[in-house]
């Protein structure tokens, strides 16, 4: 879209304000608001802000960068009032002298997606989400009460979230995105909602959007919505499963087993390890790998749910294979860019995937099982010579130095399920 279809939608919907959004490295929404008079400047001339107060941007003595709105991302935020009614706008970050910022995530990713498509591929990506509902306190702050005490597939009046995820869906429709189903999830108070496959791009931004309309629409039943990966040590965690489908010439390699789907997969696989700490970035990730399907060992299967991949049955389009370790925790843009980008090494390179998981497939050797703590991911990245091919050095040190406090802190804490709730509970 160009400027004069953005302000013939401003007249449509009566647009008063409008949030310039974008992604911390550490996968956190941040944004400012502007009033929609100001949007030709913001296009034009970009809105500066202090890059030194986000984590792992910049420090105080090179403090400014610019937010531009990416016009193809124009929404209207359902969940705001329709009169003088609020727009959303996803951005890219740049230095003041126009020179992309190195910590833009979504540049990055938008770069991986035109050198695929330069070389003759296309992707289709669908997260698939799952998260918790949990009551508000009188204050209106969240609690660790569950909604319900419903399990995977239960229905009213056992499942209490029906018309919360309702909401969500409609809402998501009303921006573009195309909600395909939703259920009770295995743990109390857990749902999942899965929306269409799009682009790499799109799809991280849709992503972003629905968590961000998930605790809005839940804020407003007095609920509050979490996407820890662990908030009961004993029941299911929240999982991002990553759904990928690869196209050559507008044919999707996974629909009749193509030799370079696997090999897709295999570089997946192979550099998984590396890439864990940004699938799983927080301490509290490491309590659900190895729990209630949550993958632990780099393996795959097409039947196995305790795999790392999986390629479920499908047919056309649908077909595809699906990483199962991430959780919600996760910056889609920098998780999504270094999956593809691993995938591609193992075309390049023509891999071969091991032999097919059966059953549990545990296996005593250490380098067929994703990290088990932040710590030891952190150590694999470190020492990544492919995760630095992929991610700017920049983001790797800010990245880093972030992790290592969290893990620091933890250890500190004397490593206690009650700390990372306090920790992470309202921020994730």
């Amino acid at each position: 879209m160009d400027l004069e279809d953005i302000k013939e939608l401003f007249a449509e919907f009566e647009i008063k304000f409008v949030r310039l959004a974008f992604c911390d490295i550490s996968g956190r929404e941040k944004n400012i608001a502007i009033m929609a008079s100001e949007l030709e400047h913001a296009i034009k001339h970009g809105i500066s802000f202090d890059a030194s107060a986000i984590k792992g941007f910049l420090n105080i003595d090179d403090s400014d960068l610019l937010l531009f709105p990416d016009l193809d991302t124009f929404s209207v935020l359902p969940w705001r009032p329709s009169e003088r009614a609020v727009a959303r706008f996803y951005c890219f970050i740049t230095y003041p002298d126009g020179r992309p910022f190195e910590g833009d995530g979504r540049y990055l990713l938008s770069q991986i997606e035109k050198k695929s498509s330069l070389s003759g591929y296309s992707f289709l990506v669908g997260p698939e989400c799952e998260f918790y509902l949990f009551e508000n306190d009188e204050k209106g702050f969240p609690t660790l009460n569950p909604l319900d005490e419903a399990g995977y597939f239960d229905i009213s009046p056992l499942d209490r979230g029906e018309n919360v995820r309702r909401e969500i869906c409609f809402a998501l429709e009303e921006m573009g995105i195309k909600p395909e189903r939703s259920h009770h999830e295995h743990g109390p108070g857990q749902n999942e909602i899965d929306f269409r496959c799009s682009s790499p791009l799109k799809a991280a931004d849709d992503f972003m959007t629905f968590k961000t309309a998930c605790k809005a629409i839940a804020q407003q039943h007095g609920l509050f919505a979490s996407f820890l990966p662990k908030p009961f040590e004993n029941e299911s965690g929240n999982g991002l499963h990553i759904n990928l489908s690869l196209y050559e010439e507008e044919k999707n390699l996974f629909e009749k087993g193509d030799p370079k789907a696997f090999s897709f997969m295999s570089g997946i696989m192979r550099r998984m390890r590396e890439v864990t700490s940004f699938a799983n970035p927080i301490v509290s990730s490491y309590e659900r790998l190895g729990q209630f399907e949550a993958p632990s060992s780099i393996s795959w299967s097409h039947h196995n749910r305790s795999t790392l991949v999986r390629i479920p049955y499908a047919q056309g389009n649908d077909s595809r294979m699906e990483v199962r370790s991430p959780d919600p925790a996760a910056n889609p843009y920098l998780l999504i860019s270094l999956l593809l980008s691993a995938g591609f090494e193992g075309v390049a390179d023509s891999l071969k995937p091991d032999k097919e998981a059966e059953g549990d497939m545990i296996s005593s050797n250490e380098s067929e099982h994703l990290p088990a703590t932040l710590a030891e991911a952190l150590e694999e990245t470190e020492r990544s010579s492919f995760v630095s091919s992929v991610i700017p050095e920049k983001i790797i040190k800010g990245y880093l130095e972030e992790k290592k406090r969290e893990v620091e802190e933890y250890e500190k804490s004397g490593r206690r399920h009650e700390y990372l709730i306090k920790r992470y509970f309202r921020f994730v």
